[in-house]
């Protein structure tokens, strides 16, 4: 098992259930795929760098897991294709 963390930004025009529901299907897929969840870290409301789909504003969620090697691929290609999505990014942290 391997630590991971996904970023997901999600769309700032959602209504609050809408937003949390993508969150949870999220989680969900990671959990589907092997994984064990250790931390949802919600940083709210942020400016983003630069528009995306004449967006400026977006919510940002941090989640942190345990998962198999084969986990973040299965899990890019369920979340690429999500509505509410942004952008999302999978990456492996090491221990220091």
């Amino acid at each position: 098992m391997n630590k991971y963390e996904l970023c997901v930004v999600v769309n700032a025009m959602l209504e609050d259930d809408a937003r949390t529901a993508v969150v949870d299907k999220c989680k969900a897929y990671v959990e589907r795929f092997g994984g064990t969840i250790t931390e949802v870290d919600d940083w709210g409301k942020k400016k983003l760098a630069y528009e995306i789909q004449k967006m400026k504003e977006g919510f940002y969620y941090f989640i942190k897991f345990d998962a198999p090697a084969t986990a973040p691929a299965e899990l890019e290609s369920r979340v690429r294709i999500m509505d509410g999505v942004i952008r999302y990014l999978v990456v492996r942290q090491d221990e220091a």
